[in-house]
């Protein structure tokens, strides 16, 4: 029986990418065969930067990483507004694979209301970060399961810095030094006082 290569599939808004989403890459690198990221437009939420930007910064990220950590990747073109159709692509790109989708646990009630969740959840593991501020309850997880999902937790809790508190306060700690440099030289996000 062939061994099937274990993929991370990480998709992210990346607006911008931060400090938060590198860590949980790191962390994904040292577990995973292969770690599959892109950029999307989350149909749940209002981007305020242009997704090629977005797209451009996320590699950035993980450029600084890939010197020690050659299984990360951006995978653009697998983007969607629909995870599921990623997944697919994903399917058709790497016959040989066991796909887990990386979510937050921002995400874990959202995820519930996707684009065919059953049949998502049926191609792939789920595996939850733990992001500060939002608890992983038991009632979600039951939920994820009877819509079909084998769910984990990952041992990594998210940094306690955010996309939207940078945007929202300009909060650079949550920044690495090259995004924070492309955003300033690209003049991306205006904050009001």
């Amino acid at each position: 029986m062939a061994i099937m290569t274990q993929i991370a599939l990480f998709g992210t808004s990346a607006d911008p990418p931060t400090a938060g989403h590198q860590r949980i890459l790191w962390w994904l690198a040292d577990h995973f065969d292969q770690v599959v990221v892109w950029a999307s437009d989350n149909p749940f939420k209002s981007h305020q930067t242009d997704l090629q930007h977005r797209c451009a910064m996320l590699q950035m990220l993980i450029d600084e990483i890939k010197s020690s950590k050659p299984n990360i990747d951006l995978y653009q073109h697998l983007s969607s507004r629909r995870t599921l159709e990623t997944v697919i692509s994903a399917q058709q790109q790497w016959l040989q694979a066991e796909f887990t989708l990386v979510i937050g646990s921002d995400l874990v009630q959202q995820i519930q209301g996707w684009y065919q969740v059953q049949n998502l959840l049926k191609q792939v593991k789920l595996l939850i970060v733990p992001r500060p501020g939002y608890p992983v309850n038991d009632q979600d997880l039951v939920a994820l399961s009877q819509l079909g999902g084998t769910v984990e937790i990952a041992s990594i809790i998210g940094l306690p810095v955010s996309s939207t508190d940078f945007r929202e306060a300009g909060d650079c700690n949550a920044l690495t030094a090259p995004v924070q440099a492309y955003i300033n030289q690209e003049n991306l996000y205006e904050f009001t006082p």
